[in-house]
């Protein structure tokens, strides 16, 4: 009898999953405990096992389908049987155990390494194969630098420029020889274009987007801080604390000063839902991090009682939980209050979204070397945008002002991140 392959439940709240690719075609033998397929929550991005061992003699959901948890997949049995009507009725939820069996893939110690590198069909990740699609690259030939093997968008605009490169590196005399091509009256050509279903947490973070400006009633209001005398601590810390494992950033003090500014203003740690407001006595601290498939934000929940070191240690962790795919959903709950940062990518200011219910939410723009009077003199002073997002429903302008400018004077006095 086949066995099903089921789309697992990933998290408490998870109702349907996307079918990222499958690694395996109809009529390939597979092994148990074999990856035979990648699937997507609205958060992250697993691996699925196979649950039996045989061929997979049939595949119900094709790329980039949606599929409600519990559902089939996929089916694996004898080379030469098919799927009974039976079969294709009945469904195996699977519980939180079979779950984290399915989604773990881990690489035999047996196999070598290379093989996890180059294989027939490439593994590639969406936002790799939307850009070899669009650039015309031949993904048969790419060797995957991702984990377990899978091809990135990285190897890609490598192999993009290696084509370029090649073309350009041609013999001149080659290309003077060449007889100069007819002139040919320019035609109107039909524009083109790659279309895709929206899913996964794509779907998730475009619905939550919308959904957050449409309503809420959402305001931007902008600030300075000079932070000179910031990143001398900062850089002093880091060389001094280095041996000793800590590693302080920026960002860290950013964060803290805006837990001190909270407890000083806690209108702006409320949230706001079924027409009310709940203004909290402990501020869980959102902090968005950035993923090739789009962004999560996990949460370090009573921030109001640890020190800078140990708000930099949460930081790091969750930052790095989050790239590997490690998050629960319980990770990503409860923020009271949200920082987001684009200065790493040279922006200034900008106009971050609310991560509705919380009435606020902190953009970090980029720390610039400027050139500022201080008395009669000009000075070179690091000068770092800050874009504070409110909801008008719950505060307005002149609190919300007041909380962005304790946030700014913790930045300009540090010692005061100390005391």
């Amino acid at each position: 009898m086949s066995v099903q392959i089921i789309m697992p439940k990933l998290g408490m709240s998870m109702e349907e999953g996307t079918v990222v690719e499958w690694l395996k075609k109809k009529g390939d033998p597979v092994k148990k405990g074999e990856t035979v397929a990648v699937i997507s929550s609205e958060k992250i991005e697993k691996d699925i096992e196979a649950p039996g061992e045989g061929f997979l003699i049939e595949i119900s959901a094709e790329q980039d389908d949606v599929v409600a948890v519990g559902k089939p997949i996929g089916y694996i049995g004898q080379q030469d049987e098919k799927v009974s009507k039976e079969d294709t009725q009945k469904a195996e939820p699977q519980g939180q155990e079979e779950v984290a069996a399915a989604v773990e893939a881990p690489v035999k110690e047996e196999e070598p390494k290379t093989k996890q590198f180059k294989v027939n069909k490439p593994r590639l990740s969406p936002a790799a194969r939307k850009l070899a699609k669009a650039e015309g690259v031949e993904v048969e030939s790419l060797v995957g630098t991702g984990p377990n093997g899978r091809v990135t968008r990285a190897d890609v605009e490598r192999a993009i420029q290696e084509q370029k490169a090649s073309n350009t590196s041609q013999p001149a005399k080659q290309q003077a020889a060449a007889p100069p091509p007819p002139e040919k009256k320019p035609e109107r050509k039909e524009q083109k274009g790659n279309s895709r279903k929206v899913s996964g947490m794509r779907k998730v973070i475009a619905e939550r987007m919308y959904n957050s400006l449409q309503q809420t009633a959402q305001l931007t209001i902008t600030m300075k801080a000079d932070v000179t005398e910031l990143m001398a601590i900062q850089k002093k810390a880091k060389a001094d604390l280095e041996g000793e494992g800590v590693k302080l950033t920026i960002t860290d003090f950013i964060a803290r000063a805006t837990v001190l500014a909270l407890q000083k203003h806690p209108q702006m740690n409320s949230t706001y839902e079924n027409e009310e407001i709940t203004t909290y006595e402990n501020v869980h601290l959102g902090i968005a991090v950035a993923l090739e498939n789009g962004l999560v934000v996990p949460v370090i929940t009573n921030a109001d009682t640890l020190s800078t070191g140990q708000i930099s240690q949460q930081i790091r962790t969750i930052s790095q939980k989050a790239r590997e795919g490690k998050l629960a959903q319980e990770d990503m709950k409860g923020s009271t209050f949200t920082i987001t940062s684009l200065g790493a990518f040279g922006v200034d200011f900008f106009t971050p979204v609310l991560n509705p219910p919380e009435a606020g939410i902190l953009g970090i723009g980029r720390a610039e070397a400027t050139p500022v009077f201080v008395g009669e003199n000009v000075e070179k002073r690091y000068i770092l945008p800050l874009s504070l997002t409110f909801d008008h429903r719950v505060l307005d302008g002149a609190p919300a002002s007041e909380f962005l400018g304790e946030v700014k004077s913790y930045l300009e006095k540090p010692y005061r991140l100390f005391v």
